[in-house]
């Protein structure tokens, strides 16, 4: 498990992180999500030791990444996509690494083979496209076949396929034990990955959540009834937050509620009434409009229209 507390970073007088705590729970993949400039890269080059932090400190299962011996077998890590030496090929790249690391050069050709890169092992990376690039860099993350892996922005550049294995492949290594730290903003491919959430805007830390727990506090009931007035005041008397009018109603469900029982308390009220009911379903915001919902406030740059849609879905 990777365990961060109160980690901070600052350039001078500016804050980069301030006083970031949560947790990367093993077998798990979490997800790292925050505005553009929120401070997720400084966080991760943080946690590895490769950049200092000003206060706070990241353990790996209790012990600073400085202070471990076999780094490599402990965490992988993407980073940049770029940071190959462009003449050599990609298998070149990964042997120089398994030297420097001390590890077998018969492991480059397993992660070649297992990011799919084998038939281009031997061409210059120079020639390499950004997601062929991209797979290389999850093959050197995973030369020393660490028990954790911290990964920025790892489907940049990936074709559909591509991003389809990648969610394969950080899925499968979590269900194998691996504790998995990813940032993307491609908030529909987090919602299919990730088990958890650590949310952070400003530098400053949102919450941390189980993946269930962040998407419902956007769930609503929708009805459509023959008298949607007198539905409207049975729910409003309980507590309700309804809106709508007379064809449609939305009945918002309250935070930590079940939205099936709100359900049959519209049900039971709709036969209690003799008022006929003809519709009745379960709207939920997605990843995108919560994560929206939860950063409004931490966004560097809104347009009008961007802050009207966000102060609604609130």
């Amino acid at each position: 498990m990777i365990t961060v507390e109160r980690l901070s970073k600052a350039y001078g007088s500016k804050k980069a992180i301030n006083e970031l705590t949560f947790t990367v729970p093993d077998a798990t993949v979490t997800g790292f999500l925050g505005p553009n400039g929120s401070g997720k890269s400084t966080s991760m080059r943080c946690i590895l030791g490769l950049d200092k932090p000003t206060s706070g400190r990241a353990l790996f299962d209790g012990t600073p990444f400085a202070d471990i011996a076999d780094k490599s077998a402990v965490a992988g890590s993407l980073l940049d996509a770029a940071w190959f030496t462009p003449e050599r090929s990609g298998r070149g790249h990964l042997r120089a690494l398994a030297a420097g690391a001390g590890l077998p050069a018969g492991r480059v050709d397993d992660c070649l083979e297992l990011v799919g890169l084998t038939d281009a092992a031997g061409k210059r990376v120079k020639g390499y496209s950004l997601g062929m690039k991209q797979r290389l860099g999850i093959a050197a993350a995973l030369l020393g076949n660490p028990r954790h892996l911290i990964l920025d922005e790892p489907v940049n550049g990936l074709d559909p396929e591509g991003v389809s294995w990648m969610r394969q492949t950080i899925r499968r290594l979590a269900d194998d034990g691996c504790a998995v730290l990813v940032s993307s903003h491609l908030l529909s491919e987090m919602q299919q990955t990730a088990d958890r959430l650590v949310v952070i805007g400003k530098g400053e830390m949102i919450g941390e959540y189980g993946l269930d727990e962040f998407l419902s506090g956007g769930a609503s009931i929708v009805v459509a009834s023959e008298n949607n007035a007198v539905v409207a005041q049975k729910l409003h008397s309980m507590g309700v937050e309804v809106t709508g009018n007379a064809d449609l109603l939305r009945a918002e469900v309250p935070a930590e509620s079940d939205e099936s029982e709100l359900r049959r308390v519209i049900a039971h009220t709709c036969l209690r009434e003799n008022i006929a009911v003809t519709h009745l379903s379960t709207e939920t915001q997605n990843l995108e409009q919560r994560f929206l919902a939860a950063t409004a406030a931490s966004q560097e740059y809104r347009s009008a229209e961007s802050t009207r849609v966000h102060e609604g879905a609130l």
